[in-house]
């Protein structure tokens, strides 16, 4: 198989490639690879650096919004796992321009250049934050979407974008909704490794209000496998959430990370809340258990112990990234 993964030097594409081209995906023992990226702060090729010389990846440097690019590139693949997306919500509040362009516009283009190759399956990969908040239960696949950001509606448009050209076109589109990753690799910006950078180094740790936002957290490796089976074996034209395993307020993983790092709660500052900040998310993922077999394997505690660590052993890879 010849998979064209967008965004494939960020977090969560990066670790996809790694797995597939180390073997760790065993349903895709064998593909080749071509990363398409066009590598913003984001998006960075150290992240593929354990494979950079594995003779089943290549790498092309570009926008998926480059109509011509895609093309082109689009030709040789027989599948397409699209992760590549702005995707930080504090930010697209202030600037909500460059994530229309890239979320929606960007899928549009792939989508187009999808349909007219023939290709044989895209995995359009999305995010829990499309629905918006939910006081109690958890979200089906068919529940109504209500995303409350600027980033979430970005995502929202491209995951409905994705179904209609199934339903108009007949292209085999599979959407994968997931919870929040963790693991190595991920960038500063985002909660955990902001968190555990800044206690590394000595500095406060920012809470949000109350930090009673509850989240619900999948390790990177579950997610990709989770991937992985909707790209081979995941319905066209449907949606299927991956859950993880574990559901947390802020303040209790604050908590976790302040005791992983030997840290106390005098390095927590209290910030106002953001704008539009949705107070909880849950996925119910017995879809994908029950018609593709996923299961998270990974425990929540050593997850997160093994994520710290590797933190820890890696601070040439993230000191230039940190962010205010």
């Amino acid at each position: 198989m010849n998979l064209l993964v967008t965004g494939g030097a960020g977090f969560i594409g990066s670790h996809f490639v790694r797995s597939v081209l180390t073997d760790a995906l065993p349903p895709l023992v064998g593909a080749r690879i071509t990363v398409l990226d066009k590598l913003t702060y984001a998006g960075d090729f150290a992240g593929l650096g354990p494979v950079a010389e594995n003779r089943r990846l290549d790498f092309v440097p570009g926008d998926i919004g480059d109509a011509a690019l895609i093309d082109v590139v689009m030709a040789r693949h027989d599948a397409v796992v699209h992760f590549a997306a702005e995707s930080r919500t504090g930010r697209s509040v202030h600037t909500a321009t460059e994530f229309v362009t890239t979320n929606v516009v960007g899928t549009q283009v792939l989508l187009d250049a999808a349909l007219r190759h023939g290709t044989s399956r895209f995995v359009h990969v999305s995010t829990d934050k499309v629905y918006g908040s939910i006081t109690t239960g958890a979200w089906s696949e068919r529940s109504p979407l209500a995303p409350t950001s600027p980033y979430a509606a970005s995502k929202a448009g491209a995951d409905l974008l994705a179904v209609a050209y199934h339903r108009t076109h007949g292209l085999p589109v599979v959407v994968a909704r997931c919870a929040n990753a963790y693991g190595p690799y991920q960038h500063p910006e985002k909660l955990i490794p902001r968190f555990v950078t800044n206690l590394l180094e000595g500095r406060t740790v920012p809470l949000y209000g109350d930090g009673g936002q509850v989240r619900e957290w999948v390790h990177v490796d579950d997610l990709c496998r989770g991937t992985a089976l909707a790209l081979l074996e995941g319905k066209a034209g449907e949606v299927y959430h991956i859950g993880g395993n574990k559901e947390l307020t802020n303040r209790e993983l604050t908590a976790m990370l302040l005791d992983a790092c030997g840290a106390g709660w005098d390095r927590v500052a209290p910030v106002e809340d953001r704008p539009g900040h949705d107070r909880r998310y849950a996925l119910d993922d017995e879809r994908i258990r029950r018609e593709l077999g996923y299961r998270p394997r990974v425990d929540f505690g050593a997850g997160l112990a093994a994520t710290v660590a590797w933190y820890r052993d890696n601070p040439d890879w993230w000191r230039p990234r940190v962010i205010d």
